[in-house]
């Protein structure tokens, strides 16, 4: 197994609200790879006092951790136990049933001997490689199907957030993990795979200048750095240019690529 991990933050003054780490078991056999991307909160009360990345280290280290280490369970499971452990660290300080309690997007694949798992709730992207250079985007659309005029709203959105007919992200509910979208692929299927970050993913759905598999190819000539310096490097281009893209110049940019 071999993996790269790469981060930039979309803002020297803002600390970067993603997360990423790929573990490995001694037995050499398998590996797991998990990234999330935090969910910036507007300026005002989300009822906690800790931060957007305090949430990402503890749910992302709970994930890593019993991926790792709990085969027996299947990626929904830890999913939410992890979500649980999670709210716990911090129940009593907090309100968690504020809508806009820190959360966060997931992003997870974990394999073995013969199986290649994965799980992705809300707008990370996870690329399947097979053997014969097939790429395959696992996604969770439901935000995709949101009115971009909806999305411009805070109270609008808060209104779909973590409800049905809306889109689901990990924030403090362990059902959330229920509504990920989980499959399972033949380890003899994937020859690579990668989990990307939607500040990671513009250089296809923002930029346009390719397809998943153009991505994976990418990915597989620059590395995870190689991406993320391309994705700064078009947003750059577009701000001179005086087009105005999205609603942020950049956004926090994570990379994992791993050679199974």
């Amino acid at each position: 197994m071999r993996t790269e991990a790469a981060t930039l933050p979309g803002s020297p003054e803002r600390p970067n609200e993603d997360w990423a780490a790929a573990a490995a078991p001694a037995s050499g056999t398998g590996g797991t790879v998990v990234v999330l991307d935090g969910v910036t909160p507007p300026v005002g009360d989300d009822g906690c006092v800790h931060d957007v990345p305090w949430f990402t280290a503890r749910l992302g280290g709970a994930l890593t951790e019993l991926s790792a280490s709990r085969p027996e369970m299947t990626l929904a499971d830890i999913l939410s136990t992890a979500i649980r452990r999670t709210a716990d660290a911090h129940r009593n300080t907090c309100d968690l049933s504020h809508v806009r309690t820190p959360q966060a997007t997931v992003a997870m694949a974990r394999w073995d001997a013969t199986t290649v798992e994965h799980l992705v709730l809300s707008d990370a992207v996870l690329l399947l490689q097979a053997p014969d250079g097939l790429v395959r985007a696992v996604r969770d659309d439901r935000l995709d199907r949101v009115p971009e005029e909806t999305l411009r709203s805070l109270e609008a959105t808060d209104l779909l957030r973590n409800r049905e007919g809306g889109f689901f992200t990990a924030a403090a509910d362990p059902a959330v993990a229920a509504r990920a979208v989980t499959g399972t692929t033949p380890r003899s299927g994937v020859r690579a795979l990668a989990a990307l970050t939607d500040g990671a993913t513009r250089w296809v759905e923002l930029f346009g200048m390719g397809d998943w598999a153009d991505c994976f190819g990418l990915l597989g000539k620059e590395g995870a750095h190689g991406l993320l310096q391309r994705v700064r490097t078009l947003e750059r281009t577009y701000r001179e240019a005086g087009g105005v893209r999205r609603w942020k110049l950049h956004d926090d940019a994570t990379a994992v690529y791993a050679e199974l």
